[in-house]
């Protein structure tokens, strides 16, 4: 049996332009962040480090917390001050973060059913 549910959560879109020859150096402390952020932040419900096929270069965080205050918390984290240190280095330039209020809408499947 399916049934729909309908939550809302936070959502964090970061865009770096990291410096010719630094990508693997960037995504390095990005997944440092991530991994930590998802598994030491009860908060975080998803971190996902996407990479543009038409420029390599462009690298875009999708962060996903429960609230706001999730997300304010994860700014104190000891893994985002390593992030923070490590990156300027890296990129040419740092895009407006973006925040959103997102309704997700998803379907619970019970017994293997789809």
């Amino acid at each position: 049996m399916q049934s729909s549910h309908r939550t809302t959560f936070f959502a964090v879109i970061a865009q770096f332009e990291v410096k010719p020859g630094m990508r693997e150096d960037f995504l390095a402390i990005a997944r440092d962040d991530a991994n930590h952020s998802v598994a030491d932040e009860p908060g975080c419900l998803q971190f996902d480090i996407c990479t543009s096929e038409d420029d390599p270069d462009l690298v875009t965080f999708y962060e996903v917390y429960k609230s706001r205050e999730a997300f304010d918390s994860h700014l104190e984290t000891p893994h985002l001050d390593r992030f923070r240190r490590a990156f300027p280095a890296l990129i040419e330039v740092e895009r407006p973060v973006r925040f959103l209020s997102c309704d997700h809408n998803h379907r619970d499947v019970a017994d293997g059913q789809s």
